[in-house]
């Protein structure tokens, strides 16, 4: 499609006007970590570190970036075997239900968060409560990994989409059984997939809060939720400047890398 010089020009600063409300907003949040105004007065009067300081010696925040930290991983981990899993199943194998499966699987991302939060809650409370599980690490680790499913499927379909099931059959057809096929065969050419799955189900975890707020018990307390609870004491502002500028930088390191080996499976590139 050929454009007007006019069009690509208000297209451009359409696209910077857009990029500008993303990301000015963060800029700021990581310029406040390093003010020394408990108040966030600006401009600042200068820049220091010690909020990052106070930040690194906070208990709470330290616990709560573990607490994260250990959910992201059990989510991602539950996230890359079902995911992987059903992406075979359904790129692989023509059965009945197979598209219904499909949507199923994608629907808890495409659902309101307090949706999904409140559904997970009245559940874990009807069946896991009378059998003496309360809601904890577990249920957060669960109500994670039904969302976290969606982009590793994602990602692992979409390249087996773009593989030939041709490749393992001449495996087998020269002595290879069905795991030495997938070792050999199925999984490099999948890896790259699962890798980006894995970073993107991980970041998705890492950053979530409104699930997390129906999921989790009275001791469970995740960084997001730590941020939001401590936003309105003044003493702890600067604080929580120094947290929420540490949770985007974590966050854009595995979703830059599953952004770049996602651009390596696209074009057939192996990890």
């Amino acid at each position: 499609m050929i454009l007007s010089r006019t069009a690509r020009v208000l297209l451009r600063v359409a696209a910077g006007l857009g990029f500008t409300v993303i990301y000015v907003p963060l800029l700021l949040v990581l310029v406040n970590s390093l003010n020394p105004d408990r108040s966030s007065g600006w401009p600042p009067p200068g820049l220091t570190f010690r909020w990052w300081r106070t930040a690194w010696e906070s208990a709470g925040a330290r616990d709560a970036l573990w607490t994260s930290v250990k959910a992201g991983l059990g989510a991602t981990a539950i996230a890359l075997v079902l995911g992987t899993l059903i992406a075979f199943a359904v790129a692989r194998y023509r059965f009945f239900g197979r598209d219904a499966l499909s949507f199923v699987v994608v629907l808890p991302i495409a659902l309101p968060g307090i949706v999904t939060g409140v559904a997970l809650n009245t559940a874990f409370r009807t069946v896991l409560e009378p059998l003496g599980v309360g809601l904890g690490m577990f249920t957060v680790v669960v109500g994670h990994a039904t969302f976290c499913v969606v982009v590793v499927f994602n990602n692992v379909v979409a390249r087996l989409r773009r593989t030939h099931g041709a490749l393992e059959e001449a495996a087998m057809d020269l002595g290879a059984h069905s795991f030495r096929a997938f070792a050999d065969i199925t999984f490099p050419m999948v890896r790259s997939a699962l890798v980006a799955g894995g970073l993107l189900a991980f970041a998705l975890s890492f950053d979530e809060i409104v699930v997390t707020t129906f999921t989790a018990g009275p001791g469970v307390q995740t960084l997001p939720i730590w941020i939001f609870s401590n936003m309105a004491r003044p003493q702890q502002a600067p604080v929580v400047n120094v947290v929420a500028a540490v949770l985007v930088l974590l966050s854009v390191i595995p979703i830059y890398l599953a952004q770049r080996l996602s651009s390596d499976t696209a074009s057939g590139g192996k990890l």
